[in-house]
């Protein structure tokens, strides 16, 4: 059936919102309907009448008081709040607000149009009939995003777009002269224009065909529209990129501390094309070590006020999706220029080191450098020498895919540097770091970048090695910064929220796991202590996420808290300008500082924290949204398959469960359990079978089949088989 626009009718109009509206803007004033009625540009007899009985049910609900026969105004004592609207997938949302202690329910009929991440003006008050508080929208202050991703159904004098995110509770009204190019059927990008009082869906127009639904470029594509991330570079700004000037020139080389001759060397993925961070390595003559971080100088091509500094600060970070990079910066910087790649020179942005033996910083120096990296390894190659102490590179992990000796001095180096991370390490933990070895889904994908495998990828000794010298240089140069108390972008994690923890008290008892409330460092210990008891084990997954869910977000600020999960208390990111912005503005605030500038506008980088961070989460979003698409990409391949899963979530309308093999996670609907009739215990965070009284709770293994894969949802549904004996 074609889809019609509702009609109308010529029900009564609601003007609530409007009135509101009117007598919150001039709280000391009061109003009659006729000037209400001209505020709304409203003559006619029927819309007055309305007007006055809005006004008499306001006054019976006690929102709006009568100053005088036929005169309103509006109740000191009501609550108006500024906040942000979070949709629920079921057409109701909440008011969230700082100022207010809880969420606030809005019902659907009080949302006035405001959708998800809207900010804007709600009157907060009492429900008679329950004594909860509700929320009602009263003004949109400014729309969280205007442009939607979403299935075109074109009629023959309209089109409708309608999105897969659960959130857009409606679909959009595109006219006629406002389809373009569009197909029936097409995935469309649309930017949202207008939303009339009167009528049912916003207006819109399409802006951008992205192609046909279940394609693999158009998903790809479809996730970072939904984000507003771009996936290529304005031809203007390519074009200035290709022309800037990338040669090593020995007038720059005498501006710069140089560190050609120092042994140098990066250790990076196997499949990384840009090289951000270098370590070398020399003994001094007194015994102790010298180790340089080597950061790949960005900000000597990256210049402020350009259009290629516009466009790398818009986007703020490179977005890592699962078949592809879309950089924050044009191939010839990231892949070539600033790519600190072997037996090349490079200006680099260095923190060199003096540590003992115990790993302890004697010295620390900041400046520019100009460097060149005698090696590239990949974390297996370096893994190798670490476990084998030995020079020999067997062919199953070589970068080259055959034997090679490692240079002797390589590999006292490697083995060196292991060794005073593992202090530096010990140290971490000792004062509080909690340890996220977090498992990461990985795919081996074919030349059309098709899933034909799933493997797992966790940190190594490798890893942990460069992890733990990129932490040493971020935080002594924020340590550097900060005791000087000039305005600096600062990385900061805050502690986690208790009632968050207490509710990931609730979920692990069910596995005999606890957490230890006692105080700030028995808190991080028992985290510690749970997320190496769950290695290996079904549950482990589940645990992982759910802790680091229990965790606040961390992000950029020029107001330093310290970092919780690192246990640090000056921390900043400064070892990856090619794919953070935030890097970017740290390695030019430390040049400045380092030349004897004085302090610059807190309120300027407070702002550019902000975008920062938002950018961050959008690209982290696009990121798992890719993983999700593969995932149910891979088991689109595998319907006729039993897999082993364990419950991971447990709700009213069905199970979660995620496949222990590969890590894919779909729903089992309640409805679709044949065996019984199952209802919801919240107590239980189970299923519980009406006459067999089966129960099907968190962290059971069940065998399930795949019932649909859609590709378009992202969304895996399960055929439940039976629970594991």
């Amino acid at each position: 059936m074609s889809k019609k626009p509702k009609k109308l009718g010529n029900k009564p109009k609601d003007f609530t919102a409007q009135i509101f509206k009117i007598l919150s803007r001039e709280p000391s004033k009061s109003f009659n309907y006729k000037q209400i009625a001209a505020v709304l540009e409203l003559s006619d007899t029927k819309s007055r009448n309305e007007i006055i009985r809005d006004l008499k049910i306001l006054k019976a609900q006690d929102k709006i008081h009568e100053t005088e026969i036929g005169k309103y105004q509006i109740i000191s004592k009501a609550e108006y709040y500024e906040g942000v609207i979070d949709m629920t997938s079921r057409k109701t949302g909440y008011f969230v607000c700082d100022e207010l202690e809880d969420d606030v329910f809005v019902p659907f009929i009080n949302l006035n149009h405001a959708l998800d991440g809207d900010k804007v003006k709600a009157y907060i008050y009492n429900r008679r009939s329950s004594r909860k508080p509700e929320a009602e929208v009263l003004e949109i202050l400014e729309r969280k995003k205007s442009e939607f991703v979403g299935v075109i159904d074109i009629q023959k004098n309209f089109a409708f777009v309608t999105t897969a995110n659960a959130k857009m509770y409606t679909d959009i009204f595109i006219p006629k002269n406002k389809i373009g190019d569009a197909e029936h059927g097409d995935v469309v990008l649309v930017t949202l224009e207008d939303w009339p009082k009167k009528a049912d869906s916003p207006f819109g127009s399409v802006i951008k065909v992205l192609g046909k639904p279940g394609e693999h470029n158009t998903e790809i594509h479809a996730i970072l529209a939904e984000y507003g991330l771009p996936y290529d570079f304005p031809i203007e700004v390519e074009a200035y990129a290709n022309k800037i000037d990338t040669s090593i020139t020995e007038e720059e080389i005498k501006k710069r501390r140089d560190m050609r001759d120092v042994l140098t060397f990066t250790i990076d993925p196997k499949d990384a094309k840009d090289f951000d961070d270098a370590l070398s390595f020399q003994v001094l003559e007194n015994g102790n070590y010298e180790i340089g971080v080597h950061i790949a100088d960005v900000s000597h091509y990256l210049q402020e006020g350009t259009i290629l500094d516009d466009e790398a600060y818009k986007r703020a970070t490179s977005v890592y999706l699962v078949d592809r990079v879309v950089p924050m910066l044009p191939e010839v910087l990231s892949n070539f220029a600033c790519s600190l790649r072997p037996h090349e020179e490079k200006y680099t942005f260095s923190a060199v080191f003096q540590l003992n033996n115990k790993a302890e910083v004697l010295d620390a120096w900041f400046g520019r450098t100009v460097t060149y990296s005698d090696q590239r390894f990949a974390y297996e190659e370096a893994q190798s020498i670490i476990e084998t102490k030995s020079d020999v590179i067997p062919a199953e992990i070589s970068l080259t895919g055959s034997e090679y000796i490692v240079p002797k001095p390589i590999v006292d180096a490697t083995l060196k540097m292991d060794e005073l991370a593992k202090i530096l390490r010990r140290k971490r933990m000792a004062a509080g770091a909690i340890s996220f070895d977090k498992v990461e889904v990985k795919f081996n994908l074919n030349e059309e970048a098709e899933p034909i495998g799933v493997y797992f990828k966790q940190s190594k000794d490798a890893n942990h090695l460069i992890e733990e010298f990129m932490l040493l240089a971020n935080r002594k140069v924020a340590e550097f910064i900060g005791k000087q108390k000039k305005t600096f972008i600062y990385r900061i994690h805050d502690e986690p929220n208790e009632d968050k923890l207490i509710n990931l008290q609730t979920v692990i008892a069910k596995f005999g796991y606890s957490i230890n409330f006692r105080s700030k460092k028995d808190i991080s210990s028992s985290l510690n202590n749970l997320l190496s008891e769950v290695v290996g084990k079904k549950e482990q997954n589940l645990v992982d996420t759910l802790t680091i869910r229990s965790m606040s977000k961390a992000a950029y600020s020029t107001e330093n808290i310290g970092h919780y999960g690192l246990a640090f208390d000056y921390y900043s990111h400064f070892t990856s300008p090619i794919r953070r912005y935030p890097d970017v503005m740290a390695h030019r605030l430390l040049q400045f500082y380092i030349d004897g500038g004085k302090s610059v506008s807190e309120e300027e980088y407070e702002e550019k924290c902000v975008h920062s961070s938002q950018m961050e989460g959008l690209a982290a979003q696009a990121e798992r949204d890719s993983v999700k698409y593969m995932q149910v990409k891979y088991m689109q391949d595998h319907k006729d398959e039993e897999f082993l899963g364990v419950i991971s979530g447990v709700t009213e309308w069905g199970i979660y469960v995620e496949i222990i093999e590969n890590k894919c996670e779909g729903m089992v609907r309640i409805r679709e359990i044949k065996d019984d009739y199952y209802t919801f215990d919240d107590k239980q965070y189970a299923l519980v079978g009406e006459v067999s009284k089966n129960i099907l709770q968190l962290g059971d293994e069940i065998y399930v089949k795949v019932k649909n894969a859609d590709l378009v949802k992202k969304q895996l549904d399960f055929h439940y088989l039976r629970k594991r004996e």
